[in-house]
């Protein structure tokens, strides 16, 4: 678990830069800066998904995904949370060019951001299993500066958000041990292009162009590495 705790003494360490350094950046730069965040996400999102190599395995994965996250209201939860972090914070709202920016939507689009990249899942299922935290010590040094101007523009919201990575990325460390049978090569790309897509969701979000309730589609992480290990015996 130190990769995880390391992980997220980075993004409260980064989160702090960036709301300190929030007060001297004029409110255009931040809905510039909030644009720029958004097309790398798209960026990576896209980068991403060219790894997978199992269609059936992402479209079965997010359909079940999707039907449980619904069921289970995962991105309503998600945002309940940071509507009651919101409420007993005073500095929930913050003006921007675009709009109003509540703490909510900077908890939310933070914690799905740090947590749905490849780094997040792969490095957190190697500290499980073997104990190698070496990819989750370089996420944190990403995350230290990526928090940063998440900070400078959806403010304080991103630095509760370290709370849903210690949750997240300590949850799949403690299930790596259960899913190891299942994590081959080919699942492991598989749950990168899964991952990928979801950050590609987020990106849109982030710009403007749609409004994807991306937690409903988490669970698909989980079906992604069962799937493909059940196809290897199929003759397909």
């Amino acid at each position: 678990m130190i990769g995880v705790l390391v992980n997220t003494i980075a993004v409260i360490v980064g989160s702090c830069v960036g709301l300190l350094l929030k007060k001297g950046i004029p409110q255009r730069l931040t809905s510039a800066i909030m644009l720029g965040i958004g097309l790398v996400t798209i960026y990576i999102g896209i980068d991403g998904m060219l790894q997978g190599e199992n269609t059936l395995v992402l479209i079965i994965s997010m359909v079940l995904g999707a039907l449980v996250g619904t069921l289970l209201d995962l991105d309503g939860k998600l945002q309940a949370l940071g509507g009651w972090l919101e409420g007993n914070f005073s500095r929930g709202l913050v003006e921007s060019d675009t709009g109003r920016i509540s703490l909510a939507q900077g908890f939310v689009t933070a914690s799905l951001l740090f947590c749905l990249g490849s780094m997040t899942i792969v490095g957190s299922l190697k500290a499980g299993i073997s104990g190698d935290n070496e990819m989750l010590f370089t996420k944190s040094l990403l995350d230290l500066i990526s928090s940063s101007m998440l900070a400078a523009s959806l403010g304080l919201g991103v630095l509760l958000s370290a709370v849903f990575v210690l949750v997240f990325q300590g949850a799949l460390v403690l299930l790596a041990s259960v899913l190891a049978p299942f994590l081959t090569t080919a699942a492991i790309a598989e749950l990168t292009c899964c991952g990928s897509v979801l950050i590609l969701a987020l990106g849109l979000n982030l710009i403007g162009l749609a409004k994807f309730k991306v937690a409903d589609y988490l669970p698909a992480l989980i079906f992604v590495p069962v799937l493909s290990w059940a196809l290897q015996f199929l003759p397909i």
